[in-house]
């Protein structure tokens, strides 16, 4: 199927939304699980956009900015998913891998950025020892806008200019081809969830994983929604107990005059 000019249009705008929180992480709708399901509304086929936000958001998952890395683009994988498996008729795993190639043009397009804007903190500074908050803000949100309507174009001639071009490039894939992009596709979740575990997993979190793979494993479940549940569970009561051992130290160290030898 092809996407009309109102539907690229309105991934525009999503993708400019996006983008914008994308920088300021303030809600996280850069993340494929909520852009996928935006641009499946868009496109009419909202359960396409979840299902094509599962296997992206896994495969994505560990991927994060450490130090000065950027990773491939989330933002772009989660909504080209979508076009490509709705535009091509291919499944969400064969999608999510022909949708890598877009997420490192993305990747390079925010490298370039980093670079290009690595006078900006200086500008702030001076502008933060003069005291001029309007230009303060002005600076912030100019460089921040610019590069949403850049992400935002690039996004629609990706999602709705190229789809002719992309559609006879895809379908000229022999069989032996896509059935390998419906494995990698299938296998980058858990790559993704193993990224994730290397950098969260201690020791004070083994049993937390292991309750959660006996009952992934183990129990008769629709789907993993309950294992998420009881995850939610867990952790507010860890939070709980934690919360009443911060207390009882201030207490103590209040009472003790700040001395809290002993406990």
């Amino acid at each position: 199927m092809a996407l009309t000019l109102g539907q690229g249009l309105l991934i525009l705008i999503v993708g400019f939304i996006c983008s914008i929180d994308q920088q300021t992480e303030a809600f996280y709708w850069f993340r494929p699980m909520v852009c996928t399901f935006f641009t499946g509304i868009i496109l009419g086929n909202p359960v396409l956009g979840v299902q094509c936000g599962v296997v992206t958001e896994l495969a994505y998952l560990g991927m994060t900015n450490v130090g000065g890395t950027v990773p491939p683009d989330p933002l772009f994988a989660g909504v080209m998913t979508v076009v490509l498996a709705y535009t091509t008729g291919q499944s969400p795993e064969a999608a999510l891998g022909l949708s890598y190639p877009f997420a490192l043009l993305a990747q390079a397009v925010g490298i370039l950025f980093n670079t290009v804007y690595s006078f900006v903190p200086e500008r702030l500074d001076v502008c933060a020892k003069e005291g001029d908050v309007k230009k303060f803000n002005s600076t912030v949100i100019a460089a921040t806008l610019f590069k949403s309507v850049v992400v935002a174009f690039l996004l629609f001639l990706c999602s709705y200019a190229l789809q002719g071009p992309i559609q006879v490039f895809v379908n000229s894939f022999p069989q032996w081809v896509i059935h390998g992009l419906e494995v990698a596709g299938g296998i980058l979740p858990a790559v993704g969830l193993s990224m994730l575990l290397l950098t969260t997993l201690k020791p004070e979190t083994y049993p937390y994983l292991a309750l959660g793979f006996i009952m992934a494993t183990f129990l008769t479940m629709p789907n993993v929604l309950p294992v998420a549940i009881a995850g939610a569970a867990l952790a507010y009561i860890d939070y709980s107990h934690q919360k009443k051992l911060d207390d009882a130290v201030a207490n103590a160290q209040l009472n003790d005059g700040g001395d809290i030898d002993g406990i």
